[in-house]
């Protein structure tokens, strides 16, 4: 399953869209900000910075498991833009940590996020 641009945050804008109005979900090892949708599928943006994971192979694997996730996930998931940050501890956990900790957070999205845009 590809990745298309049509599921991709791209413009600066939409990133500063959801930082100024997002809400806040965290795990031990990843924050999302979550703000709803412009258009009607979910969106994933990544903001991995190199204070978190210094090396560039490390921040690309993180990103790389994110986008992966994020397809998977992406069917469940409600209308909205999500930009996912890594806390310093994602870089040093093994990948199925890291993976289970993704999916805790898209369940805790598609409830929240289901839960507040039907009422």
């Amino acid at each position: 399953m590809r990745f298309p641009r049509r599921s991709r945050l791209l413009k600066p804008a939409d990133f500063e869209r959801v930082f100024k109005s997002g809400r806040r979900e965290t795990t031990p090892l990843l924050t999302a900000v979550v703000v709803a949708g412009a258009i009607d599928q979910a969106r994933l943006g990544l903001a991995i910075s190199r204070k978190q994971a210094a090396l560039a192979v490390d921040r690309n694997r993180l990103k790389r498991q994110i986008r992966a996730s994020f397809r998977e996930a992406q069917d469940r998931l409600p209308n909205c833009d999500i930009v996912i940050m890594a806390k310093p501890a994602a870089r040093t956990r093994p990948g199925v940590e890291f993976n289970a900790d993704l999916q805790k957070l898209w369940i805790r999205i598609a409830q929240r996020w289901s839960a507040s845009s039907s009422s």
